[in-house]
């Protein structure tokens, strides 16, 4: 299926996708997205109706072009240790080797981060055994630094199981912190050299207000809730997440990987469905913003279809805001 992508129009509608992670490989555009199943199962907060089994990859040559779907390249019946939803994935490229990140659950319900591997950018991608040790939560997204250190991002609350591991152990009644409290913080840990494991233990990142005060859990307006994606531009970080509750894209900024990063602003205004997931990319001298709705389905949740637009940053560093419709 070959579609003109088009500024907030669906890059395909022959599938659902959703979840999108765009990179530059090879001189293209390869996005990563997950595989919305096409079914008429009802929604619940943890998130049941997201039951994606595969992931494909999509690619454009430009913003000119048209989009190639690159049909499967990994399946769940094809992961050893993985017994279900095949949630938002990433891809990072190293040493001749093409790595995808993805979340699923375990044989006992609890997420975790797998790996698998290709030498094509367009997959198919072979799967590691297991998870990757001491991973845990949803979400994962890569960033490799401009010193090659590969740093990976994760978690999500709610379905995501984030705050099940507030003491780094899974406790399956914890509840998140009181709302005057701080936030809990996405996860950031070190990758090894080959890509296919943690170099160090799961930090988690602080994000905090102008004055330097942690963001609070009950600020649904900036506190993280899912979607974690870190991008360089003038030598700063950008953290930038999803609300969840409160359905916006916003993000924070670092001169440190690791954070503390201090909050900005909101990126894009909420769209038609409940989540909001991106990716920014640069693709020449210009950036883009890769997100999703649910207006292929004219609102279903989980039947979501993947979009994109152009990124524009104020003189100040500052990212103006998009609104999507």
């Amino acid at each position: 299926m070959h579609n003109l992508p088009k500024p907030h129009h669906p890059l395909v509608t022959h599938i659902f996708t959703a979840d999108p992670s765009a990179h530059v490989f090879e001189g293209k555009i390869y996005i990563y997205p997950s595989h919305d199943l096409d079914h008429d199962g009802t929604d619940n907060d943890n998130g049941d109706q997201y039951a994606m089994e595969d992931y494909h990859v999509l690619s454009m040559d430009g913003f000119e072009s048209p989009v190639i779907d690159h049909g499967q390249v990994l399946h769940l019946k094809d992961i050893p240790w993985a017994s279900k939803q095949l949630w938002a994935p990433d891809a990072a490229f190293k040493a001749g080797t093409y790595f995808l990140y993805f979340p699923a659950r375990d044989h006992d319900g609890i997420f975790r981060i797998g790996v698998a591997t290709s030498t094509s950018p367009a997959g198919p991608f072979l799967p590691q055994p297991s998870y990757i040790e001491e991973s845990f939560s949803i979400d994962p997204a890569v960033l490799i630094d401009d010193d090659h250190r590969a740093y990976i991002y994760f978690g999500g609350l709610w379905g995501g199981q984030l705050e099940k591991w507030q003491t780094n152990t899974f406790e399956q009644e914890a509840v998140g912190p009181a709302a005057e409290a701080p936030a809990i913080g996405p996860r950031v840990a070190l990758l090894s050299e080959d890509m296919l494991s943690f170099q160090t233990a799961p930090l988690e990142i602080s994000i905090v207000d102008e004055n330097g005060s942690p963001i609070l859990a009950g600020d649904e307006d900036r506190r993280y809730f899912e979607g974690p994606w870190v991008h360089k531009y003038n030598g700063w970080y950008y953290l930038s997440y999803s609300t969840g509750t409160t359905h916006k894209l916003v993000y924070a900024v670092s001169r440190n990987p690791l954070g503390p990063y201090t909050f900005k602003g909101t990126i894009l205004t909420p769209v038609i469905g409940w989540t909001t997931h991106h990716s920014i990319v640069q693709f020449e001298d210009k950036w883009y913003l890769f997100y999703h709705d649910s207006s292929l389905s004219e609102g279903v949740n989980h039947k979501r279809c993947v979009k994109y637009t152009e990124l524009h940053y104020n003189e100040d560093g500052t990212i103006r805001t998009i609104n999507p419709y």
